[in-house]
């Protein structure tokens, strides 16, 4: 009863403090931190007051930042503006690939004009004008396809010598997708003029 205690029994008491330290914090003890200055809790009341409470309120501003997000991205487009092109179009490569395209004439960017003009002559009744769609039709798959063959070949091997270390995944298919487009319609707009060799 009256005899001292063991280090084993002290034990648990060690533990007591440490479950007393993860209680809520005397409001008389001092707060280990320094008070901040009355202009830097002004800033943080203001940047807490900026905050929207209201779902809506959160939501009108999100659709306002998405339309200035999509507005500098048209511009951008344009323009021609690196900093804010989607993810797709930017790099040194796909620039590369675009001015490669851009700098030469394509047979696949006609295939629209051609396409019209090919359904207007096999709704004509003439049968002759239809044998003439049709082998009009053929030739034109034909040269597309080649067109297609050569600047997929040759770009490849330029973006090989050119960009050796750069991830080039996609980038023969984007500027083959490109050549797909009359050339006012493409976006970014086209940077280089014809016959202007990247």
């Amino acid at each position: 009863m009256f005899r001292s205690r063991s280090k084993d029994e002290k034990a648990p008491t060690d533990k007591v403090t440490a479950d007393l330290s993860k209680q809520p914090r005397d409001p008389e003890a001092p707060k280990g931190r320094p008070t901040p200055k009355r202009s830097e809790a002004q800033t943080q009341r203001r940047r807490a007051q900026t905050v929207p409470t209201d779902r809506k309120e959160a939501m009108r501003r999100q659709r306002e930042a998405r339309r200035t997000d999509l507005a500098r991205q048209r511009q951008a487009l344009a323009s021609g503006d690196e900093r804010y092109l989607p993810a797709r179009d930017k790099g040194p490569v796909r620039r590369f690939v675009r001015d490669y395209v851009d700098s030469r004439f394509c047979v696949a960017e006609f295939f629209l004009p051609l396409a019209v003009v090919i359904l207007i002559l096999s709704s004509l009744p003439s049968t002759q004008l239809k044998n003439i769609s049709l082998l009009l039709w053929l030739a034109v798959i034909a040269l597309i396809v080649l067109d297609s063959v050569g600047i997929w070949l040759r770009l490849k091997k330029q973006l090989a010598t050119r960009f050796p270390n750069e991830p080039k995944r996609g980038a023969v298919a984007y500027g083959l997708m490109r050549t797909l487009q009359l050339r006012r319609l493409r976006l970014p707009k086209p940077q280089v003029k014809r016959g202007e060799r990247p």
